[in-house]
């Protein structure tokens, strides 16, 4: 079972983005201002488009570090830093961030039970198991649960679980897992993910729309070597960024890193 790894495009040249930007420390939704003639999609509280759009922004001109202190090199492809430590593996990548951003929102919420995902072998590792002291025995290609641990609800039993699954999970079996959604039904908290080696997943992390029924979105990620998660720059439209047009017609979804096909747009 290998931990399926994102692949690097060639790094365009940075652009400047005209979206108005406030206080330094502040989240998603207090940094960035939805374009002219727009205003944020309305999202029940709590929700987990809500948790997203909250989520909380290093100071504006932070670099992205990745697991080994180093900066990411490639500075055009994102706009902002998401404040949220990633531990000193190479393991939080791409699908492995989509997966934690998912998990820390439950587990904030006290709903262990929602947290699960399956392994590139097809089994299915819940949280529920492992914070009542079970492990998974893993013995080349299988995998079985053995009580070794005593039971714990600390945040520290919970890291352990994201850096086992991040070791055996990826975008493929991530991509398994999840439900394909049309471009026009899209919403925060979705999924643009291609399954493989090399694979890529980001997420869609805010969304306007404007009277005329216009929308855009906002996309991050996290990639590789394993990095904090950032807000992904729009290098198509440096007067729109970080926002993107939701074109609906769209063959592809070009982003700094990556460029998606219309039909990985997927769903939790």
């Amino acid at each position: 079972m290998l931990l399926q790894a994102c692949f690097q495009r060639t790094s365009p040249e940075t652009v400047a983005s005209n979206v108005s930007v406030v206080a330094a420390d502040s989240t998603i939704e207090q940094r960035f201002a939805p374009p002219t003639g727009f205003q944020r999609m309305a999202i029940k509280p709590g929700a987990f488009a809500y948790y997203l759009r909250a989520l909380p922004l290093k100071p504006a001109v932070s670099p992205v570090l990745l697991f080994d202190g180093r900066k990411k090199s490639n500075t055009a492809a994102f706009t902002a830093v998401v404040d949220l430590p990633i531990g000193q593996k190479d393991l939080h990548q791409c699908a492995d961030a989509v997966m934690r951003l998912r998990a820390e929102y439950f587990w904030q919420k006290r709903q262990f039970s929602q947290i699960h995902f399956n392994l590139t072998n097809g089994f299915k590792v819940d949280y529920e198991r492992w914070r009542k002291g079970e492990r998974v025995k893993v013995n080349g290609n299988k995998t079985e649960w053995t009580k070794t641990a005593a039971p714990s609800n600390s945040y520290a039993t919970f890291w352990q679980y994201l850096e086992f699954v991040f070791s055996y999970a990826g975008t493929l079996s991530l991509s398994k897992e999840l439900h394909p959604v049309s471009l026009q039904d899209m919403q925060i908290g979705d999924v643009f993910i291609r399954g493989g080696s090399p694979g890529h997943a980001v997420i869609v992390v805010d969304m306007a729309v404007n009277k005329s029924g216009q929308q855009v979105f906002m996309l991050a990620q996290s990639y590789m070597p394993a990095q904090e998660i950032q807000v992904l720059t729009n290098l198509e439209d440096a007067n729109l960024s970080p926002w993107y047009t939701l074109d609906t017609t769209a063959l592809v979804i070009d982003t700094p890193e990556w460029r998606f096909r219309a039909g990985e747009l997927m769903r939790f």
